[in-house]
Order: structure tokens, then sequence, then C-alpha cells
């Protein structure tokens, strides 16, 4: 436990520049409380308990707002930063080197029973508000934008953006081992928009082309 702590404690120095001090982190960083928490309920719950390890959720949701269900199984080195408002289901399954923001929910899409929670794949960052819903999976090297609805499968090395999620795929470029910048995302709206306006642009020159021609042609006749 110790070195697993030792661990977290070292990941949260590599992906927050406002961390300064171990002392520091373990005193005020809520997503390191609430993983710390969450390892000692999931124990409970693989041991078969049930209200114990719902107690301990309930309390470290009261303590840090990340509510993490005893159920869910989370890889090694991942990061909650900030944390507030962030919800995850009993059957989501997180790898490792993940990063989420505040707001994050990775829940469940109705009543069903069994695998109803999202799976998150190795070294995907998930921005602050994301939601990603029901039995689904988001690919290695993923990248969810902020404010994102994701409710089918992702591939590896993909970027999702919007509501619903629109995939936006890498092609040709190499990703870091663990790449935060998640401020600049690709909006297929956005670009949508902007070639409907280079395309209007072009019929404007058209139509102006047109319009001469046809005071040449008139000129002429007179």
């Amino acid at each position: 436990m110790a070195l697993r702590l030792k661990e977290m404690i070292k990941t949260i120095k590599e992906r927050d520049p406002a961390a300064r001090s171990t002392l520091e982190i373990l005193l005020t960083y809520p997503g390191l409380h609430a993983l710390i928490l969450h390892k000692i309920s999931h124990w409970l719950y693989r041991k078969g308990l049930v209200l114990l390890p719902r107690m301990i959720s309930e309390f470290t949701r009261f303590m840090t707002g990340i509510e993490i269900h005893p159920g869910a199984q989370i890889g090694r080195r991942v990061f909650i930063d900030h944390g507030m408002g962030v919800v995850i289901g009993e059957t989501t399954i997180i790898g490792d080197d993940v990063t989420m923001y505040q707001g994050v929910t990775l829940g469940g899409t109705g009543k069903e029973k069994g695998k109803r929670h999202p799976t998150i794949g190795n070294n995907v960052v998930i921005s602050a508000g994301a939601k990603i819903l029901g039995d689904i999976t988001i690919g290695d090297n993923g990248k969810v934008g902020a404010g994102a609805v994701v409710i089918t499968s992702v591939p590896e090395n993909c970027t999702v953006v919007g509501v619903p999620g629109r995939i936006v795929v890498r092609e040709g470029e190499k990703i870091p081992s663990v790449d935060l910048n998640h401020a600049k995302l690709p909006d297929p709206v956005l670009e949508m928009f902007n070639c409907y306006h280079r395309r209007l642009d072009y019929l404007e020159d058209e139509i102006k082309k047109l319009k001469s021609r046809s005071k040449k042609v008139d000129a002429e006749d007179l």
C-alpha cells in the first residue's frame, strides 16, 4: 500500500503543476483521498460485504465530492484533478494512466443488469463535465472533450467532442505517453460552418464573375 501511495503522489506531481510538495498533496488533494478510500471499499466489496463498502463510499462523497461505487475497478496512476462532482458507477472499469477532471460522469443508461457502465482504456484524458454513459469502451490514448456526451464506443487514439460525442481520428500523429492537452480539441461543428463559409465565398465570387460577363455582353450589344 505504501508503494502504491508513493506512485499516486508521483503521478500527481507529474500531471499537476500546482502540486508543490508531498505534504500538500497528502493533505489537500481530494482526488487522492477518494482513490485511497476506494481501494479500501473495493477490497471489502470483493470480500462479499455490501453495507460497509457503501458507507465508506458515502463518507468519501461527503468529504471529497467524488462518488465512486465500491464495485468500480480502477487501475494504476489514475489522477482525478479537482474532482468535485465526479461520479463513477458500479461496473466501471478504468485502465492505467487515466486523468479525469471535475464533473465527469461514468454512468449507466437505465436499469439494465450486469455490465452497464463504461470501460476506459489506458492513457485516456476525460475533460471537465464529460459524460460517458452505458456499457461502451473508450480506447487507449483517447481524449474526451469538456462537456461531451459519449454513448457509443470510441476506438483507440481518437478524440471525442460535442453532444452527442463526435469522433475525430488523429491519424499519423504520435501520441505521448500522457498527453494532458485537452484545451485545444478539434471542433467538427466549427469545421462544418467554416466549410459552408468557404463554399458561400466561392459562390459569391462566381456570381460576381457572371454579372461582370453579363455587363460586358450588354455593352457589346449596344
